[in-house]
């Protein structure tokens, strides 16, 4: 189901409406499985499901369905936190999976602490716990551990995120495009080396560099017409 949802997105990234229409159809198909899977174990059936879903969105959006009035989005997410806590909830924190990427889920967590005031002031208070957290991940590189390594570079991407959050920037997505962009250029190098009859096993590593700076300008043309 993970690996289905992730083709939902790629084919949504790319503007694919043929592919999406197709992965949505793939992602459905695993919905209406695991609903049959219960319904054969009397567990649950898959109208209780959209029953489910029907109430909850009722229940959680009274400024749509009923008499409350919301004027901002950040007061419909105060509304919508509420509501989750008074459904039974023990902390601000239950109900962001554990099996989400890392940084999304960092990110959630931020937002979820930020709404009831447990943030930063501003900008500038973030940039500075971004710059100590990179002051003590060089030390632990310098001194420490392999264990104390790993949870410096943890606590400095963990900030990294607040920083992204602050700049409104979604880090999971800003990742994702760095990714595709390395896949793109060092594909070109891959492309021009067999070109050339050679390989990145047999080029050097200043030729690669070349071609990694061609590969550069060429998208740079791209996008300005030229």
């Amino acid at each position: 189901m993970i690996e289905e949802t992730y083709e939902v997105v790629h084919a949504i990234d790319h503007g694919d409406i043929g592919e999406l229409k197709e992965e949505l159809g793939d992602l459905l198909l695993h919905v209406i499985m695991q609903a049959t899977i219960a319904e054969e174990k009397k567990e649950f059936s898959l109208d209780e499901v959209l029953e489910g879903i029907s109430h909850k969105l009722v229940r959680r959006h009274p400024h749509v369905f009923g008499t409350s009035k919301a004027g901002t989005a950040d007061e419909v997410k105060h509304v919508w936190e509420r509501l989750k806590m008074q459904e039974g909830r023990t902390s601000r924190l239950e109900g962001i999976p554990r099996t989400l990427p890392a940084l999304q889920r960092a990110l959630r967590m931020q937002q979820r602490a930020a709404k009831v005031g447990f943030d930063w002031s501003d900008t500038a208070d973030v940039w500075a716990k971004v710059r100590e957290e990179l002051q003590e991940l060089e030390v632990s590189v310098r001194r420490g551990t392999g264990r104390q390594r790993e949870e410096e570079f943890g606590d400095f991407l963990f900030a990294l995120v607040n920083l992204a959050r602050f700049l409104k920037i979604h880090p999971e997505d800003a990742l994702r495009r760095t990714n595709q962009k390395f896949e793109r250029r060092f594909r070109y190098i891959e492309r021009a080396l067999a070109a050339r009859g050679s390989s990145p096993e047999e080029a050097s590593l200043e030729e690669m560099d070349e071609l990694w700076e061609k590969a550069k300008k060429q998208r740079t043309r791209r996008r300005g017409g030229r």
